[in-house]
């Protein structure tokens, strides 16, 4: 008697159009793109996981992780409020956990947004294939 384990891995990417900001600000473009990648929630109104996400980003240019507690520290947060943020970021495929550290997924902006378009593209198909089979077995075609 064999047996087949499935795993079902759950990514869940938001992407929002939001109108781009006039001025070149740089902390301006910042919440542009937090905003733009489904960081800021209406419960979240001061923006934790904004912040947990620049914290990742300051220390990925240093190559550097944070653990939840270094995050919860430096800004003043529940370790809770952490880890329910972190969670978040980590479905959204934007970090990634290794050795008890949080580390943003890739070195730069420019590569973690090409990163979620390539996890955007298999996604979509996959959807076309299936969707292209269900076609098949409902004589669609």
């Amino acid at each position: 008697m064999g047996y087949q384990m499935v795993i079902i891995t759950t990514q869940r990417i938001t992407i929002t159009r939001v109108r781009r900001p006039t001025q070149t600000n740089l902390n301006q473009e910042l919440q542009w793109l937090g905003a733009s990648l489904g960081l800021f929630s209406l419960r979240d109104k001061d923006r934790s996981c904004f912040r947990i996400f620049i914290e990742l980003l300051k220390a990925a240019k240093r190559n550097n992780g944070l653990t939840s507690d270094e995050l919860a520290f430096s800004l003043a947060l529940t370790r809770g409020t952490v880890i329910h943020h972190i969670n978040r970021l980590l479905e959204a495929g934007l970090v990634i956990h290794s050795e008890g550290r949080y580390f943003l997924r890739v070195d730069t902006l420019r590569a973690l947004v090409g990163e979620l378009q390539k996890d955007m593209n298999r996604a979509l198909d996959d959807l076309k294939d299936i969707a292209s089979d269900i076609d098949g077995r409902l004589g669609l075609q």
